[in-house]
């Protein structure tokens, strides 16, 4: 496959994300601050994103246990954490079920948690999935001239 052809794929790759509601304007923004001394800063971030939201998702599971009863404060406060860092690297289906999560909170609706907590690990792990292969395939490519927006 050829370069050109390598990096429409690329392109079309990262439209799919966007057409798919998965990523927002955020995603954009952070590729715009790559530069020749830090290629792969997009890639960086979101990598740090994964690390860190894993811990909130063990945080989040554990709390859920709780034999005591949920302490919907700590579930709040422990989601805003992961509403906050989804939002930094423009991940718009977890976002959106992690705000789904804290109306749950906010409602003390145990079992809408519950429900939200399950897709907003769909939602993640989809995402990751399709970041990691996009990821691969641009490495593979190599740095382009200039970040593009998606149609």
């Amino acid at each position: 496959m050829d370069r050109n052809q390598s990096r429409r794929q690329v392109a079309a790759m990262k439209q799919a994300l966007f057409d798919q509601g998965l990523l927002d304007e955020q995603f954009i923004q952070l590729e715009e601050l790559q530069d020749a001394a830090n290629p792969n800063f997009a890639e960086e971030i979101v990598t740090l994103y994964y690390r860190d939201s894993s811990r909130l998702i063990v945080n989040i599971e554990q709390a859920l246990k709780e034999r005591n009863g949920l302490d919907f404060n700590k579930l709040d406060n422990i989601m805003h954490q992961f509403k906050g860092s989804s939002s930094s690297i423009g991940a718009k289906k977890v976002k959106a079920e992690c705000t789904m999560f804290r109306e749950c909170c906010r409602a003390r609706n145990a079992e809408g948690c519950m429900r939200s907590f399950q897709q907003l690990k769909k939602e993640y792990a989809a995402l990751r999935k399709k970041l990691e292969a996009y990821f691969q395939l641009a490495r593979q490519v190599g740095p382009s001239e200039r970040a593009c927006r998606p149609k």
